[in-house]
């Protein structure tokens, strides 16, 4: 069952997809504000899908923890699901993302047509200037940006070295950090044809001023905030160390 809805589910994307992606590119004329009214749109049918079909839900604890003022989020990656679910979390905001992904048929079109922020992590300088650059512009423009630290997705219970890109962005541009930690690696892990039904939670952190703190404490701070919430979000994750052995 879990496969047959899996599989419904990923072919109404697709179909849901085309014509969006084929619209917003011939949006490019408009200004960037209409191309994200068009890609709400299919974000609200992704979601109705999601909800519809494969029953998945979520909930956000931390709300008030974001600020009013566009910021930068430092958020973990373990499925697809947080790429279009933290877009109904967050205002406006655009993500920091792999050149490779605006090749995609349709798909990588809207990402083109809304300036989200391609690198080609291969060029690792190149990459950063250019999350520098693009970032305080799109900043400025009042979009927010998310980075995944990590690089990459994560299974549920692991961890990979946090990247201090989204913390040097945040400290170039005099704008804060908001962690974000989430389970949806426990529904919807990288094999798309095996989605689970169930509840995701997204956990939105303090966030982190940047005032009188260097790239490197900033990046300290977020990933211990984050992966302290994992180990609440998903305790069977991280077993407990065991015990002190008794004294002899």
């Amino acid at each position: 069952m879990v496969a047959l809805r899996s599989t419904l589910f990923l072919l109404l994307v697709s179909v849901w997809t085309i014509p969006f992606g084929v619209l917003v590119s011939l949006a490019v004329i408009f200004p960037i504000g209409v191309r994200y009214r068009v890609i709400a749109l299919w974000r609200t049918g992704f979601m109705a899908l999601c909800h519809t079909v494969l029953g998945i839900r979520y909930r956000v604890i931390g709300r008030e923890n974001i600020p009013a003022e566009p910021s930068v989020v430092l958020a973990k990656h373990q499925s697809a699901w947080e790429t279009v679910g933290l877009q109904e979390v967050f205002p406006p905001l655009v993500f920091v993302l792999k050149k490779e992904l605006l090749r995609l048929p349709f798909f990588g079109w809207g990402l083109a047509a809304l300036k989200m922020i391609s690198i080609d992590r291969a060029a690792a300088k190149d990459a950063l200037k250019q999350v520098f650059e693009q970032g305080r512009e799109r900043l400025a423009a009042g979009y927010w940006v998310v980075v995944f630290p990590e690089g990459t997705r994560v299974a549920p219970g692991q961890t990979c070295r946090y990247k201090p890109g989204g913390a040097h962005l945040a400290v170039r541009a005099g704008t804060r950090v908001v962690p974000v930690a989430h389970d949806a690696g426990e529904i919807w892990g990288r094999n798309a044809f095996h989605i689970l039904p169930g509840m995701i939670t997204v956990s939105i952190g303090p966030p982190i001023d940047p005032i009188d703190k260097s790239a490197a404490r900033i990046n300290a701070l977020a990933s211990a905030w984050i992966e302290g919430e994992m180990r609440r979000l998903s305790p069977h994750r991280y077993p407990a160390a065991p015990a002190d052995a008794p004294a002899v």
